[in-house]
């Protein structure tokens, strides 16, 4: 049951990802070719400043690599990479540690630059979510170089939800916005609020948690952690609708 709860959601999150990647390469990447900086603002004010090519230029990487990872990591958890192409397993792995700590630091310094969206609690969280993604990226690597392959499977899963916080930060939000209908417990235009900070830690930090009990489950045949398997993927292929057509897709028509 566990298994089958597990393999539902990983094709649903891999679908998801499909999507916000594409998303990712239409709206910055095509922004960037067809010389519109101005439309990376439509996603999140502040991005593109004019004057300013430094403070763009690390935005515009950090989209790029953002894009590229965002497919990388679930390919990273798929066994049968892993067993028929090994090498090509290894050399994707090597590219995705080194993203992991290039958008960790560089997400501890878009979260606090400035007239970044939210609040500083909002800004704190992030960073932790930063400094998570590098923790697991390092351990993801120490424990492939010792081949300690049942940990360092571990360690993959662990930074792939780490790396996911921002595709997972907008999939809950929509989910949330389509069933109260309306911004509830938190403010729009200054993007703050209660809910915010709690949606923060739920997608930022209990993902860790979660994978943890997730492999105990595995060993103990746990009942009750599948069906709250079951219930998040059916709330996150809710959210991810929702995101697609109220989000991306209308941003990739454009």
């Amino acid at each position: 049951m566990l298994q089958w709860a597990a393999r539902s959601w990983f094709v649903l999150f891999f679908a998801g990802q499909v999507i916000f990647a594409a998303y990712i390469f239409l709206q910055y990447w095509g922004s960037f070719f067809s010389g519109r900086f101005e439309r990376w603002n439509m996603a999140t004010p502040g991005l593109y400043v004019y004057g300013a090519p430094l403070r763009s230029a690390l935005f515009g990487v950090h989209a790029v690599v953002a894009g590229v990872v965002t497919l990388l990591g679930p390919l990273q958890v798929i066994s049968a990479l892993r067993r028929y192409a090994p090498r090509v397993h290894r050399f994707l792995g090597r590219v995705y540690v080194f993203f992991a700590f290039a958008i960790g630091l560089d997400g501890i310094v878009l979260a606090w630059r400035p007239g970044a969206v939210g609040g500083g609690l909002d800004h704190v969280i992030i960073s932790i979510n930063a400094v998570i993604i590098m923790i697991c990226a390092f351990f993801t690597i120490r424990t492939a170089i010792r081949r300690d392959v049942p940990a360092h499977g571990r360690w993959a899963v662990h930074l792939l939800l780490a790396m996911s916080g921002v595709w997972l930060f907008r999939v809950f939000l929509m989910l949330w916005l389509m069933v109260w209908r309306a911004p509830v417990g938190f403010d729009p235009e200054s993007f703050t609020g209660p809910f915010l900070v709690v949606l923060s830690v739920l997608v930022y930090i209990f993902p860790q948690v979660f994978v943890w009990g997730y492999f105990r489950a595995r060993r103990s045949g746990a009942v009750g952690f599948s069906l709250l398997l079951f219930l998040i993927t059916v709330g996150m292929a809710i959210g991810i609708f929702a995101a697609t057509m109220g989000l991306w897709l209308p941003r990739m028509m454009r």
